[in-house]
């Protein structure tokens, strides 16, 4: 195909900043989950908008698998223009296939939680950004697209409030001022107009004009995917690499390089099975050094030790063709590093993740331990200034999960990611 596609998958997409030479990027998912992109010293937090939209010759393409809070696009691009964003409604583009996040879906969201703690004692830990919310209308077939709020606005009123009042029922505490939000959709229908197109065309045309590369970023670490994730403490899309095709509207035959971006250390924000966590100093050594803080949320990130198991399993579903190995640096001062290369149950290795969660919380690991390299290696520039015990480190990753390691990164900027071929 004159288009290759290439998936990249992962938390603050390291991989963006390596391919600066691509004219598209594209976004599936919601705006849960955030990025965090280092340029040029400066940094730019995204959550809706695709990385590329640093990228002044670059197009930045929402698509249609993306739900979008549209006081949440605006109020994005207000943060980052402070921080030297320019010119971003000139390349960006907008899937007239997107479904919309309203407001009350964001209340709907948080009253849930609630609900879900006091009938269950525990929740999922959303980011009460209304993402559950608005993919259940859509998979209930009550949503609201984009191409609705841009087409007949009295049609489109009369739709938004059936789904409100369908709301209203179903939580009787939950107060909706209607008329004032259909006034704000009105004016920002006018505003993103000029970005909005037929996004299947949009990515035939890039697929089938001139030549080019073509980036597409995923929202959510592979563990929180729908269907493969561990559920129920997951997010409401697929952002494993299927989500190319039905978030996008790519066809199979045009994925090409699918990269798994994963941090030298495992991390997880909100509740779920962590059988790699370290409750201990360690743990808090990553956090604080790793600075592991949701982009989102701001909740402080579990940490634990790289879990194989989690990463294998994350390559049965996505077939990476090379691994991005991020925050290496991190370990830098540990006398010795575990790496967890198996789940034993009843003492018995199982090849497999489990897939429920209270047999995922009685799993044993097995670890190997390595000797820490105990040096900085964030001068680090190329695969010889390495300390031998840290490129031993990485070897062990490759030689586990079958995949090479074609990154590894040992700093927030750009030049601090170390290709090795």
């Amino acid at each position: 195909s004159s288009g290759s596609c290439t998936y990249a998958k992962g938390r603050g997409n390291t991989i963006s900043l390596l391919l600066l030479d691509i004219p598209i990027y594209t976004r599936e998912g919601g705006n849960n989950a955030g990025h965090t992109v280092v340029v040029d010293g400066k940094e730019y937090d995204f959550h809706l908008f695709p990385s590329g939209i640093i990228n002044a010759k670059a197009v930045s393409f929402i698509g249609n698998g993306v739900v979008i809070h549209l006081p949440g696009l605006f109020e994005e691009a207000e943060k980052n223009e402070k921080k030297g964003l320019k010119d971003w409604e000139k390349r960006l583009i907008i899937s007239d296939r997107a479904h919309i996040v309203f407001d009350f879906h964001q209340a709907v969201d948080g009253l849930q939680e609630v609900q879900r703690q006091a009938q269950e004692g525990k929740n999922i830990g959303t980011t009460k950004k209304g993402i559950g919310p608005t993919y259940s209308s859509k998979a209930a077939r009550t949503g609201l697209r984009i191409c609705d709020l841009l087409s007949d606005f009295d049609e489109f009123s009369s739709r938004f409030k059936n789904l409100a009042q369908q709301y209203k029922s179903m939580f009787p505490t939950l107060e909706i001022d209607i008329e004032g939000q259909l006034k704000k959709l009105k004016g920002y229908a006018e505003k993103i107009r000029p970005m909005v197109r037929d996004g299947v065309y949009f990515m035939y045309e890039a697929l089938h004009g001139s030549p080019k590369k073509i980036l597409v970023e995923g929202a959510n670490a592979a563990l929180l995917d729908i269907d493969f994730g561990t559920y129920p403490f997951v997010t409401s899309s697929n952002c494993t690499v299927g989500g190319v095709c039905t978030g996008l509207g790519i066809p199979p035959q045009h994925v090409g390089d699918v990269y798994g971006v994963v941090k030298a250390y495992t991390t997880r924000v909100g509740i779920g099975a962590f059988p790699t966590e370290q409750i201990n100093e360690i743990g808090d050594l990553l956090q604080s050094r790793g600075h592991e803080w949701g982009v989102t949320t701001g909740r402080k990130r579990r940490c634990g030790w790289l879990d194989l198991v989690i990463l294998k399993y994350a390559h049965m579903i996505n077939g990476f063709t090379a691994l991005a190995l991020t925050k290496l640096d991190i370990l830098d001062v540990l006398d010795e590093i575990k790496i967890g290369i198996a789940y034993k149950l009843g003492g018995k290795r199982i090849p497999y993740f489990p897939a429920n969660q209270e047999i995922l919380q009685k799993v044993e690991v097995e670890y190997e331990t390595m000797p820490g390299w105990k040096t900085d290696t964030t001068g680090a520039r190329k695969w010889e200034d390495l300390p031998p015990k840290a490129q031993n480190y990485i070897r062990c990753v490759e030689n586990h999960v079958g995949v090479p390691v074609k990154w590894v990164g040992v700093g927030k900027s750009r030049e601090s990611m170390i290709q090795l071929f």
